[in-house]
């Protein structure tokens, strides 16, 4: 990626006028300062705290050549020479008329510093990266899409270690799945990319249907369906709607669209009708195409399977925790036959996979089981943990205390519903600590929960204060939440209520 992609992806500009930019070779693009490196170009977010373009000077001073900045916003530079380049009013001009103004220092000088002026650097990002999946790509890329309500993350990790087993593969990082993590996946595209695992969330009807046109997914992996963002769309149909969005985006199967369904969803398998792509189904039934039986958990020491498709059966035993993995395993594989791999090789590929939890596990009160999975907490390995919960086979009530998930960044607010709407299929009572987990525990109750076992406090104190009350005989307790959270506190906690008894 050059200077003049970038100048090109935003605005449609002709590289006539801009040629001394071909030759500035970009590394990466970013939107967080702190992460600048040398040859990096920054885009000035106005987030609903802080505003990027207070940061441009910082991005220029780590070695930032370029800043995607708004036109009519001050950039404070203190003094520092930077060149501009205006692109508001170029794009969308046919003839393209009005020459795009360079100073010269922007391409001569040993560290350029140039500002690239748009109407709006959020849209200028989505039309870049959109540009640049049509340019960088080559022709054997094909772009895989995930979405659903529960799983999507756990799926695109499993998925992008199936398709390495072949190909050169990129995958979202982290759960990078919005308006602005998507784009920023595209960009990290390159010629030798083979594969491109894209995880698409959903706030708002019709931003999947965006993202697919930006992302050109040629097949797409739905996982559940599950009333997550219910009080914001309205409706579980409309949830649905929404999540169509991206087998309907799919090009047919003469043109090898492929559409991965969960044939043990109603409302997915469902989706089968909004799109010409080839249908292919996975689910614990013999009627999907790709099924398990023979489902064994062996706890942390991982989970066990026969796994089906057509008349081939393969034995596999997986690092991954809990019955409810089953289904992700499943969804790797299909997209692994999707994609041309053998099933030899998708099995080799899936026990790569390790979801690994630092667990302990330890006596609470009145003879409960403690889980102490205090150490860090993400949305995969909550899930993982709540899988786990599911399946330890003392007879008590379940409970679980879910703390905050922090630096989740955007994403924060889908990655707590999720786990919200997990525990809600998984325990009988529900503690969210902190102020994020509020998300969580309104999910848990969207999802299912009964509203007067779920609980949600702000401390850990509290926390082992709702404990003391609702703890009993064989219960069996998970403590889970981000490493900011101190949650070891309420370990502590149960532990010297276990003393006492």
């Amino acid at each position: 990626m050059t200077l003049a992609d970038i100048a090109q992806g935003v605005s449609a500009l002709p590289l006539e006028g801009i040629e001394g930019l071909a030759s500035l070779r970009v590394r990466e693009v970013v939107i967080d300062s702190r992460q600048v490196q040398a040859g990096d170009v920054f885009v000035a977010l106005a987030g609903e705290h802080v505003d990027g373009h207070a940061f441009v000077r910082e991005a220029f001073t780590r070695g930032a050549i370029a800043a995607l900045v708004k036109a009519d916003q001050d950039v404070p530079l203190n003094g520092l020479a930077a060149g501009r380049l205006d692109t508001t009013g170029q794009r969308n001009q046919a003839d393209h008329q009005t020459s795009p103004q360079v100073h010269a220092q922007a391409v001569t000088s040993p560290q350029p510093s140039l500002l690239i002026l748009t109407d709006d650097p959020l849209a200028a990002l989505q039309r870049l990266a959109a540009f640049w999946r049509r340019k960088a790509a080559g022709p054997a890329l094909r772009v895989i899409g995930i979405t659903g309500s529960i799983g999507k993350t756990t799926t695109k990790e499993l998925v992008a270690q199936v398709l390495g087993m072949r190909y050169r593969t990129l995958k979202s990082e982290g759960n990078l799945n919005n308006e602005i993590g998507v784009p920023l996946t595209l960009l990290k595209l390159r010629p030798e990319h083979e594969r491109a695992v894209i995880e698409m969330g959903m706030y708002t009807p019709g931003e999947i249907a965006v993202y697919c046109q930006w992302a050109l997914p040629a097949t797409g992996i739905v996982t559940i369906i599950a009333p997550v963002h219910l009080e914001r769309l309205g409706s579980i149909d409309q949830i649905v709607q929404a999540k169509t969005e991206l087998v309907a985006s799919l090009p047919p199967a003469s043109e090898g669209g492929v559409a991965i369904l969960n044939d043990d969803d109603e409302r997915v398998r469902g989706m089968a009708r909004a799109t010409q792509a080839r249908i292919l189904t996975y689910g614990l039934s013999a009627r999907a195409d790709v099924w398990a039986d023979n489902i064994a958990s062996s706890g942390l020491d991982g989970i066990a399977f026969t796994l089906h498709y057509k008349d081939q059966s393969r034995f596999v035993k997986l690092a991954l925790l809990g019955q409810h993995s089953v289904q992700t395993a499943l969804r790797a594989t299909a997209a692994g036959l999707a994609e041309g791999l053998a099933l030899d090789e998708i099995v080799e590929g899936l026990a790569i996979h390790s979801a690994q939890l630092r667990l302990v596990v330890a006596r609470g009160p009145h003879g409960s089981l403690v889980l102490d999975d205090t150490y860090n907490a993400s949305a995969e390995s909550t899930l993982a943990a709540l899988n786990l919960l599911n399946e330890i086979e003392d007879e008590g009530p379940r409970i679980a205390v879910l703390g905050d998930m922090l630096e989740l960044g955007d994403t924060e607010k889908e990655a707590h519903d999720e786990v919200g709407c997990r525990a809600a299929l998984v325990a009988q009572a529900i503690i969210g600590v902190g102020e994020r987990s509020r998300w969580t525990c309104q999910a848990a109750v969207e999802c299912g929960a009964a509203r007067d076992r779920v609980f949600h406090v702000m401390t850990n104190a509290e926390a082992l204060e709702v404990l003391g009350e609702i703890v009993g005989e064989k219960c069996v307790i998970l403590v889970k939440g981000s490493r900011g959270m101190q949650m070891e506190m309420i370990v502590a906690g149960l532990g010297e209520l276990a003393g006492e008894d």
